[in-house]
């Protein structure tokens, strides 16, 4: 943790541990001086924690009335963003975002537009964003990633966090377990030549992965030790964006799911169902792609079939449109095609390429990857939903899903592999068929 502190580009303090939300005026001081704070919260976290945090500034008197979210129904979108800018342009006061992943965005994209840093004090480990260089807000219907810099300073109070409402920090040891499967989607993305692996941001995160998920069971029994170390990995994660300035660290083809599912507005008994409980389904899902996959004789690839099969820039825009009915979803889905779309000639190239390296590399993935089985005992345990119908997703929506997801990212991921290999159809088949992962009822009949 020091030496990724050492190297993240924002963030200059990071406390964790018990009984030190009181510490916060200190931190404050240490980063901003003699300058005044606002405190930024729901009416929730400022229950949980804000106006513990308020009276330990206004002690100092340092901290001006606190700017507190009323609404039921907020959420990272854009336009609580600009609620929140309004009221900033109104002083100079440096914001405390007091709250996890919706406040901890909103006050992290206000702060820079109005070119002022912040601090952040974590209520529960529910997202890896703390950290994390840049904000994911949704504006006119599209969850976008907007860049702007991580909090300056940031309290971690282990008894706030342990204490998290509800499924929270279950939301969060899913979203942790997902640098999984965005870790193997990197290495495949560096090996077909589209975005290397950063080596600082890799180092920061993958190699101590393993024993920082390893008691998922401790997560929801609300063990102390246990969530310190998925305090301790979420930050990591986004210090290891804050190294890479993006999200290839911590975010592959199962944080697609999630941003699809958000961008269709999926609601699940009246509400949408948590990013982190999105993600694990995606990560599920991702993870029997790539079990079907890394059993294919890829070396032996037929790649004057693929090239055949693949299409020009005009059949690519009918089979987008084919695929999206909604408005915003078809124009982010254009755009993001577009800008990842090869020619048959440099599909020829890294086919050929890829093929070379396959035997290689589909051990250095197996060796990344945990078993589908194992994930989904270990999501299990931490309280996460395992099947895509205990977040109001349909096995044939699931099953859309892979595709749609394919569409609507620019990033290249084991979906992309699928489709350049010309093996989607065929994987989908498998994972939804009679002995798949999810057979669909139609596929258990046959």
């Amino acid at each position: 943790m020091a030496q990724a502190l050492a190297a993240a580009k924002d963030t200059r303090s990071l406390e964790i541990g018990s009984k030190i939300l009181r510490k916060a005026p200190e931190i404050f001081r240490q980063q901003f001086g003699s300058k005044p704070a606002v405190i930024v919260a729901d009416t929730n976290t400022f229950e949980a924690a804000g106006r513990n945090v308020h009276e330990a500034f206004d002690q100092n008197n340092q901290c001006l009335e606190p700017f507190i979210y009323s609404d039921p129904n907020l959420y990272a979108e854009y336009k609580f963003v600009e609620e929140l800018q309004e009221s900033l342009k109104s002083h100079e006061a440096i914001p405390v975002a007091v709250g996890s992943g919706t406040i901890n965005d909103l006050t992290k994209l206000a702060a820079h537009d109005v070119g002022r840093p912040y601090m952040c004090v974590a209520t529960a480990a529910s997202m890896d964003g703390y950290t994390a260089f840049g904000a994911s807000i949704t504006q006119s219907g599209s969850k976008q990633t907007f860049f702007c810099p991580a909090p300056r300073a940031i309290v971690a109070d282990l008894d706030i966090i342990t204490a998290a409402p509800g499924d929270m920090n279950s939301w969060g040891y899913t979203d942790l377990v997902a640098k999984v499967t965005a870790g193997a989607d990197w290495m495949l993305s560096d090996a077909m030549g589209a975005e290397p692996v950063h080596a600082e941001a890799w180092k920061i995160i993958q190699p101590g992965l393993r024993e920082l998920i390893a008691d998922p069971a401790g997560v929801p029994a609300r063990r102390l030790q246990s969530i310190s170390l998925l305090v301790e990995g979420l930050m990591l994660a986004g210090f290891a964006m804050q190294a890479a300035t993006n999200s290839r660290a911590a975010s592959g083809a199962e944080h697609q799911f999630s941003h699809l599912w958000d961008m269709q507005h999926h609601a699940h008994n009246g509400k949408a169902p948590s990013h982190g409980f999105k993600v694990g389904i995606g990560t599920l899902a991702i993870t029997a792609l790539y079990e079907y996959m890394l059993e294919q004789p890829i070396e032996k690839l037929d790649v004057e079939a693929c090239c055949a099969a693949w299409p020009d820039e005009v059949t690519l825009l009918t089979l987008v449109r084919e695929r999206f009915s909604h408005g915003d979803l078809t124009v982010v889905a254009l755009q993001e095609s577009r800008a990842k779309w090869v020619s048959r000639d440099e599909l020829r190239d890294q086919l050929k390429k890829l093929r070379a390296i396959w035997p290689t590399l589909k051990e250095q993935l197996r060796q990344q990857l945990l078993p589908f089985d194992e994930l989904k005992s270990m999501l299990s345990k931490a309280g996460a939903p395992v099947e895509p119908e205990e977040i109001g997703i349909s096995r044939e929506r699931l099953r859309e899903s892979f595709w749609l997801s394919y569409f609507m990212r620019r990033r290249i991921t084991v979906l992309d592999l699928a489709v350049r290999t010309n093996l989607l159809d065929r994987g989908l088949e498998h994972i939804f068929g009679r002995d798949g992962r999810w057979p669909i009822a139609s596929a258990r009949m046959q």
